[in-house]
């Protein structure tokens, strides 16, 4: 598994791809968990990356983070608005792991009070989830051809050109 940063350096094509994807849809993602009957299931997060990590955050006693504390695993794919992918979408796999710091939740949230203002300063994160990745893709568009770009960790990025 790779650290945000390990896997910037390791996939710097997919890393591009997911963060301009990210950026662009005011850091909307799409995550996929596992229910508790084993089945699917999609919601819609807004993910940070703070200080060399993943942060994959939200409201606390959600159902997504009760499957999460259940079952690590996760898929996160970038808002996807158009059908032919013009701007390309990136998806990253891995799980998420409880960082339990307080200075570092502490500085989490004063830089998201800095960021967008919304107030988390002087709460508990319980659970503060970080993702270590497992693997990750992205598809564009190059030339009027679909290149779909494969990472996993350790390996180098390898383009499928469709």
């Amino acid at each position: 598994m790779s650290t945000w940063d390990e896997f910037t350096d390791g996939a710097p094509r997919i890393a591009e791809v997911f963060t301009r994807r990210h950026a662009k849809t005011g850091n909307l993602c799409m995550l996929a968990t596992l229910r508790s009957d084993g089945f699917p299931r999609i919601s819609p997060i807004e993910p940070r990356i703070f200080e060399g990590r993943l942060v994959v955050g939200g409201m606390p006693g959600t159902t997504k983070f009760s499957d999460l504390a259940r079952d690590p695993r996760f898929c996160l794919h970038t808002a996807t608005v158009d059908t032919h992918v013009s701007d390309g979408d990136a998806k990253l796999f891995g799980r998420v792991r409880d960082e339990q710091d307080d200075a570092l939740h502490q500085r989490y949230a004063d830089w998201l009070y800095a960021q967008i203002g919304f107030d988390l300063r002087g709460r508990e994160f319980r659970p503060f989830y970080v993702a270590d990745l497992t693997g990750a893709s992205s598809v564009e568009i190059v030339d009027g051809a679909m290149e779909v770009t494969i990472w996993k960790p350790g390996e180098p990025e390898r383009v499928v050109r469709k």
